[in-house]
């Protein structure tokens, strides 16, 4: 037991090593302590100075840090929860601080205040509707939350049709409440999804993947055939294209995506558009 204690130990310990040399865009595992070479001594980077990094330190950085997904705060300390690898990103100031998290490759979605998913409905009670969205509990929906309802003209939503809609209410010790209407009272864009299409479902990496702003895969489905697509963050697609065949074609590409190279995807695309 002592042996195994200090293989324990050393483990650890080779972990907490390996962070603070380098541990932006690389794999980190749960229970691990951040080290940063932004949060130093006066030693040099990568040297035995290097300290963990510390929330309250925006300070004396001149920037702001907030830990995203797959990580907690624990006092001033920065933990991995997840496994996958560590990103950042910088602030629009340019100060320093950022924005760090973990990329994993979950399926099991945890609702986020803010986040837009695709829901299906399940069950109405009363004056609030059941919408199953992927997490532990289903969340709930008002009849209200829909742009132009009131107590006499009210949304015709039918258990098992499709929601897209935003949380407003999310966290550990409630249940999670969603709209489909923005601050302003306006749908823009959410409510009831239509009846045909395809809903599939996708790891959460690979819908923050698509989402950026840059993704040249959305740019080359979108040259293949014309369609309707609506993107969930709890790692749900609806895809909708003129005709079944092409419909089932871009699901496909969609979910193969993840794990091909941009050559593979391109010499895909190339034989699709020829055919």
């Amino acid at each position: 037991m002592a042996e195994a204690a200090a293989l324990v130990a050393e483990s650890l310990a080779g972990y907490r090593a390996r962070a603070a040399r380098a541990v932006l865009e690389q794999v980190v595992l749960p229970g691990e302590e951040l080290l940063l070479p932004g949060q130093e001594d006066g030693e040099g980077p990568g040297s035995a100075g290097e300290r963990p990094l510390r929330l309250n330190a925006g300070a004396r950085s001149g920037g702001r840090v907030v830990c995203g997904p797959g990580l907690r705060r624990c006092g001033d300390r920065l933990l991995v929860t997840k496994c996958g690898r560590l990103r950042h990103k910088e602030p629009g100031s340019g100060n320093g601080g950022g924005v760090y998290w973990v990329d994993s490759q979950q399926k099991r979605y945890v609702p986020v205040k803010g986040d837009h998913v695709i829901g299906i409905v399940t069950a109405k009670s009363g004056d609030i509707f059941k919408v199953d969205v992927g997490g532990s509990e289903p969340a709930s929906l008002s009849y209200l939350s829909f742009e132009g309802a009131t107590k006499r003209n009210r949304p015709n939503v039918q258990v098992g049709d499709l929601i897209y809609g935003q949380f407003v209410v999310a966290n550990k010790d409630m249940e999670p409440e969603m709209v489909c209407i923005d601050s302003c009272g306006r749908a823009n864009g959410m409510g009831v999804i239509g009846q045909d299409g395809l809903l599939f479902k996708v790891t959460l990496g690979l819908i923050r993947r698509l989402l950026a702003p840059d993704c040249e895969i959305l740019q080359e489905v979108g040259k293949l055939y014309p369609l309707e697509i609506v993107f969930g963050m709890n790692g749900r697609i609806w895809v909708k294209a003129k005709t079944i065949q092409q419909t089932l074609i871009l699901a496909n590409i969609l979910e193969a995506c993840e794990h091909m190279t941009a050559d593979q995807r391109k010499q895909i695309f190339s034989r699709l558009a020829e055919s």
